[in-house]
């Protein structure tokens, strides 16, 4: 989970993302890019984006650069800031219903906790509008579309589990946005690492695009937004002969993709992440398992009509407690 704005809503395509839907992707103009129409550059940073589309962003006062609207043709120059807030991706009135199954852990009349399984993209993308979260919910409780987002206010990676909230009043969406603006929303991930982190700790630094793939995030010297997470060993193991750690972790901010980026970072890349996995090999087929191994397994927050604290918590999913098996690690309790 992670923080917000009270414009409601707003974000990075669903490319994966650990973050709240306040992120906005700020880009510092390298020299590299100099002279280079300003559409073209988003182009070659969204690539997942058409460039009419990109355009239109522009037009629309989506983009800004150093605080200012601007024109798709603009000639960048060096040190500008871009910065990107990503609209609506299709009129919330056309997304689809789709009944799923949802593995609800609390529903009232204000919001809703679940925990989301592997693979389950949460919010619709270009070119991509059903089979998500999203989707799901809209079948589950049609009154959320009168709610920006379906009252989606945070969000996990296609392929990280666990628990989510989902706002089903504006006034527990406001709420809630307020609570993580605050950062008073508790979230704690089981994440199985390559290597051994040397006991408790914080990992932190700017977290912005990665200047060398604009696919990826990464820890930036400048352009990126502050991160700081918290973790902690909790066993060890050993996987394809390589020593593993279970850690726990425990989110201050939400940055896209934060928990990978740090991780990776620090030296204790995530087993099974094919994105940030550059110091370990990837698990084989072998064992399994071929997605990180990281799960959101505990949530917290003021109720926000009742006021009164309510916590969740989601058990290992099955292909991760069989993970800390052939690792030879006990199942966290």
């Amino acid at each position: 989970m992670t923080d917000l704005d009270v414009r409601e809503t707003s974000g990075q395509s669903e490319s994966e993302g650990s973050e709240d839907y306040s992120e906005s992707t700020l880009v510092i103009v390298t020299p590299a890019d100099v002279g280079r129409r300003l559409d073209v550059f988003l182009a070659s940073l969204l690539p997942e984006q058409s460039r009419a589309r990109l355009q239109r962003w522009v037009e629309e006062g989506s983009v800004l650069v150093d605080g200012r609207l601007a024109r798709s043709s603009l000639s960048l120059r060096a040190g500008q800031r871009i910065e990107i807030q990503e609209p609506e991706q299709e009129a919330q009135g056309d997304w689809l219903a789709e009944p799923m199954r949802l593995d609800l852990l609390f529903e009232d009349d204000q919001v809703l906790v679940l925990n989301k399984p592997s693979g389950l993209v949460v919010h619709p993308a270009a070119g991509h509008p059903k089979g998500t979260l999203l989707n799901g919910l809209l079948a589950h409780c049609p009154e959320l579309r009168a709610i920006p987002r379906a009252g989606i206010v945070h969000r996990l990676d296609r392929d990280t589990t666990g628990l989510m909230v989902v706002a089903k009043t504006p006034l527990a969406q406001v709420d809630l946005v307020r609570q993580l603006q605050a950062r008073s929303v508790s979230r704690l991930y089981w994440a199985l690492v390559w290597g051994r982190p040397a006991g408790a700790r914080v990992l932190s630094g700017d977290i912005g695009r990665d200047p060398r793939d604009r696919q990826r995030m990464a820890v930036v010297s400048a352009g990126g937004k502050p991160a700081a997470t918290h973790i902690e060993p909790k066993g060890e193991g050993v996987l394809e002969g390589r020593p593993v750690t279970l850690v726990v972790c425990r989110l201050e901010t939400g940055r896209t993709h934060q928990i990978r980026v740090h991780l990776q970072e620090a030296g204790f890349p995530l087993v099974g992440d094919a994105t940030y996995t550059r110091r370990a090999p990837l698990p084989g087929r072998s064992i399994g398992f071929e997605r990180q191994a990281l799960h959101a397994y505990r949530l917290s927050f003021l109720h926000p009509e009742r006021r009164v604290e309510v916590a969740f918590e989601a058990d290992l999913p099955k292909d991760f407690a069989d993970l800390l098996e052939r690792a030879g690690m006990k199942h966290p309790r």
